[in-house]
């Protein structure tokens, strides 16, 4: 198995990394967003505007 952000041979001690900087970067990866999914929003993922309507009384 290969190292999935370098593609040197995977350490056992970091599978599947071959380094603690290189699971270091993956993770930095998986925290700032680099890693998505696509797919489309949906409504309870678009955030609301306020209209002025929504006043409460």
């Amino acid at each position: 198995m290969s190292c999935p952000v370098c593609g040197k041979p995977a350490d056992p001690k970091y599978r599947p990394f071959c380094s603690k900087r290189c699971a270091d970067v993956d993770l930095a990866r998986w925290l700032n967003g680099s890693y998505v999914i696509p797919g489309t929003e949906t409504d309870d993922e678009i955030p609301s505007v306020p209209t002025g309507d929504d006043t409460q009384h």
